[in-house]
């Protein structure tokens, strides 16, 4: 019985038992309703092969365009709050294709993380790079989900656009909000080529690309285009020369398109600056969720057994 006393007695006693309390709690996961930003963003990646150029550093080493968004794509939604989503497809050609509608970040983490990983320049259905189509046709595919489009590409056309036949926003302004994301180094870099069984063979030389387009009518001139035959060749007969089988960011040109279709743009340099871009009240929604409150006993179960075994502490 005085041994009972004296334990009642001790503080260590009543850590231990409010210690048990708590952990206690922990298993009944208590929640708290709180207010908390969250994102709904679908990411369309251009795969066209001069995504495969090499300008940026990881670990020391050379990365192409790809592979950098990748990497960032898969720290970016480490980072996002729960209840985010998250939606994945490629553009290239003329229209963007989706892999999958937007979902959870933290319930589907893997699944989407693997198929961020599988994603190849493989992938693509065609050569051909019409960039503003391209943002036209991710539009009006999500304009009703509520989810923001972020476009990611350099920029370069594939041929080089003709002039007059620039793309129409007019009717797509406002439909949703959206982000032209800038990938790439500002001065020109070689285009590796690969040959049937995906292993690079060289690089791409001037021969082996049109330096550009030649559809529809030709852009209008006062000056005549040499060899020029307005049945034959309205684009004239002489041999262009360009640099089109090099590949650099485009920034004005897409500069120009984001305010074409009232977008956002940035250029991606390091994936801390682009996770902070991207989560800002300009695309945040607030919501009242339920959070996970375990931590609050879990770190005061943690502060009474340090005071039971380091008993200095409680004097300070």
């Amino acid at each position: 019985m005085t041994r009972m006393i004296k334990n009642l007695k001790d503080y260590r006693f009543y850590c231990l038992v409010f210690a048990l309390l708590a952990m206690l709690v922990i298993y009944v996961k208590p929640q708290t309703i709180k207010p908390q930003a969250v994102y709904n963003f679908t990411f369309i990646i251009d795969i066209t092969r001069s995504m495969n150029a090499r300008d940026y550093q990881h670990k020391n080493e050379a990365i192409s365009r790809l592979q950098f968004i990748k990497l960032t794509l898969r720290e970016l939604i480490l980072k996002l709050p729960c209840q985010s989503k998250v939606g994945l497809g490629i553009f290239t050609e003329r229209k963007s294709t989706l892999l999958f509608q937007p979902i959870e970040v933290c319930s589907s983490y893997t699944e989407i993380n693997s198929v961020i990983e599988a994603i190849d320049w493989r992938m693509a259905w065609a050569a051909d790079s019409r960039i503003a189509k391209g943002i036209s046709s991710s539009i009006n595919q999500l304009k009703d989900g509520g989810s923001h489009v972020i476009f990611m590409t350099d920029g370069q056309e594939a041929p080089p656009i003709n002039p007059r036949y620039k793309e129409d926003f007019s009717e797509l302004k406002g439909d949703l909000k959206g982000m032209l994301v800038g990938v790439g180094g500002l001065n020109n870099i070689q285009i590796p080529k690969y040959n049937n069984k995906g292993k690079q063979d060289g690089f791409y030389l001037e021969d082996d690309v049109p330096h550009r387009s030649t559809f529809g009518m030709a852009p209008t001139s006062s000056v005549p285009i040499g060899q020029f035959n307005a049945r034959n060749a309205p684009f004239g007969g002489s041999k262009v020369v360009g640099d089109q089988h090099l590949t650099r960011l485009y920034e004005p040109y897409l500069q120009d398109l984001s305010k074409d279709v009232e977008w956002l743009y940035h250029r991606l340099e390091t994936s801390e600056r682009f996770n902070l871009v991207l989560q800002t009240p300009h695309f945040a929604e607030q919501k009242k969720l339920l959070v996970d409150s375990r931590k609050y006993p879990a770190m005061l179960a943690l502060l009474l057994l340090s005071l039971v075994y380091f008993p200095k502490y409680r004097y300070k």
